[in-house]
């Protein structure tokens, strides 16, 4: 029978019929929602020095060990930052820790109930800007898609989007065979695509996209423009979703989950 050795005093004494607690979280995960809650709070100040790890052994009743734990999650979260020699000091959390994820775009209406439509499939010539964005030459053949995404009927996203053409992928393939809405936007980190680059800009919808999406023309939109690109950085997939602004908002969490 293997034995695992205790984090802290307070696990080691157990509950009071003697046996082990099952259900109450590690030491060192409770000392850091401590910590964290004193950080987020401002009980300890942005660049106040945090108490050193001997006084949080004695509040706490943990073993130095313990304490480290927890300091390293406070650490991993962007909370603290450790100076050699001085101590751990609280940090600011600001936007510059926030973390977006390209799903978290869409609204509450991203559900079964969405569909992908492809509108269009076809070879085509690279023109000079899609060349550029694929690093192709000029007039190279390239593969061309253009998408509608809808909800209850109703179009909410067009996508157009040029993809380098190999014959030896099956790049293409696996493209037109996309029917799950989340894996569609989550494409960014799947297998095929392990680099890229969005860009997110306000725009007034031209003649394509308020056509395709039932809008008058000139209205707001977000337009999310992707680039996809091989672990050796080659570009393979460049294009852009065109979305009705009002279905749409970014959220982003601070500080500790």
């Amino acid at each position: 029978m293997r034995t695992r050795p205790f984090d802290s005093v307070e696990e080691a004494a157990g509950s009071p019929d003697g046996h082990p607690p099952e259900t109450d979280p590690p030491a060192y995960n409770r000392i850091a929602t401590a910590l964290a809650d004193r950080i987020t709070s401002g009980v300890y100040a942005p660049g106040g020095r945090l108490p050193s790890g001997s006084e949080l052994c004695r509040e706490f009743g943990v073993s130095p060990m313990t304490v480290r734990r927890a300091l390293t999650i406070l650490d991993n979260q962007g909370l603290i930052s450790g100076e050699k020699g001085r101590g751990v000091f609280a940090r600011s959390v600001d936007l510059a820790d926030s973390v977006f994820r390209l799903d978290s775009l869409t609204g509450d209406w991203l559900d079964d109930d969405a569909e992908i439509r492809l509108l269009s499939a076809s070879m085509t010539r690279a023109d000079e800007t899609v060349a550029a964005m694929l690093a192709v030459e000029t007039g190279e053949r390239i593969v061309h898609l253009q998408r509608l995404v809808l909800h209850e009927g109703a179009p909410v996203m067009h996508h157009k989007e040029y993809i380098r053409y190999d014959p030896r992928q099956p790049l293409v393939e696996s493209q037109l065979q996309l029917t799950s809405l989340h894996a569609f936007l989550d494409s960014g980190r799947a297998r095929r695509f392990p680099r890229g680059e969005l860009t997110l800009t306000a725009v007034a919808l031209d003649e394509e996209g308020a056509q395709a999406l039932g809008q008058p023309l000139g209205s707001l939109a977000l337009r999310l423009e992707h680039i996809f690109r091989e672990r050796d950085r080659t570009p393979v997939s460049w294009g852009w979703f065109v979305m009705r602004a009002e279905l749409f908002r970014l959220r982003a969490r601070l500080g500790p989950q």
